[in-house]
């Protein structure tokens, strides 16, 4: 069994010699630019993790594990156009580069490639993969659309809101996962008990990083904390706070969140304080270690070696204790 930055150099590899068309140079150039850019490579990751369960020859499956890896960057480079994002990892966005028809045309031929690729080869296993796959995009795309909508709504429900997550974020890294069982031929319980695995730690992943938002080392972090308190992003932090304000409280939160004109470090201070104040900090971590330890529990359900479910399961566990 290979370990993980065995898999990793493997993913880099393909991604480097995989070829998404020739012209014209416009359509396919934006493609290679946005693969070329980096960034954790968890999902195909979770893939080879979860085929070398049962399997040892990865190398057969590469193909699919990194079909999930060009649909996530295809939901990223239409993401961005939506959000009018400047950046992506630090570099300029599809959209910014070269114009926004070129970054959705794209970002379209991106998910016929991964549609191209998750059934190269696997004619037995096509229709399961493509089901699978079918509800998981449909759930990503329905994910982003409640996102957008929550940007407008006064309130917004903590349970409408891990739904949200669920849908834009989790499902993909189930289905990650998933696809990993499908392709090495194992039980449909063992299937299933892999989604919920990615699916629950994904949930835990994000609330991890609406906690991170607020509470992570400025250093450490690599991006601004305290962004999503400028921004008013509803974060499960925020949701939790509104619910659980009252009185001068309440209303120095809502006094915070209808100020168009502030002091960045002033509100961040501000905000964050009353966060302390109610016990948000540990409503999250609550939660988020409920939804860790419900992915674990499907872990155990899964029926492989031990020895190789302590691999997965080690790797998972090093995520959800980053900068804790």
């Amino acid at each position: 069994m290979k370990n993980i930055k065995q898999l990793q150099a493997l993913i880099s590899k393909e991604i480097e010699r995989t070829e998404y068309g020739q012209a014209p140079i416009e359509l396919y150039e934006p493609i290679e630019y946005i693969m070329s850019l980096g960034g954790k490579r968890l999902r195909p990751l979770l893939t080879l993790l979860a085929y070398s369960l049962y399997k040892d020859d990865v190398e057969s499956v590469l193909k699919q594990a990194i079909a999930v890896e060009v649909f996530h960057n295809f939901t990223l480079m239409h993401d961005d156009i939506m959000d009018e994002a400047p950046l992506r990892r630090g570099k300029n966005t599809v959209h910014e580069e070269w114009n926004h028809n070129t970054a959705i045309l794209s970002g379209d031929v991106m998910l016929v490639k991964a549609y191209e690729m998750l059934i190269m080869d696997q004619a037995t296993l096509t229709v399961d993969i493509l089901k699978a796959f079918n509800q998981c995009a449909r759930e990503v795309c329905q994910g982003q659309q409640l996102d957008m909508l929550f940007e407008n709504r006064k309130e917004v429900t903590e349970e409408e809101y891990l739904d949200m997550i669920r849908q834009k974020t989790a499902v993909l890294l189930g289905f990650s996962l998933e696809l990993g069982g499908l392709l090495a031929g194992v039980s449909k319980e063992s299937c299933e008990a892999l989604r919920k695995f990615g699916i629950n730690i994904g949930i835990g992943f994000q609330l991890m990083d609406d906690l991170l938002d607020v509470y992570a080392d400025k250093d450490k972090f690599g991006k601004q904390v305290g962004g999503d308190i400028l921004s008013n992003k509803k974060t499960f932090l925020l949701i939790k706070a509104l619910d659980n304000a009252e009185g001068k409280q309440k209303k120095e939160l809502e006094g915070w969140i209808a100020k168009k004109q502030f002091d960045p470090e002033e509100k961040v201070k501000a905000v964050t304080q009353i966060y302390n104040d109610l016990g948000i900090k540990e409503l999250t971590e609550d939660t988020m270690n409920k939804y860790f330890e419900q992915g674990f529990h499907s872990l155990k359900q899964i029926n492989a070696p031990l020895h190789r479910k302590a691999v997965i399961k080690r790797f998972a566990e090093n995520l959800a204790a980053r900068e804790k």
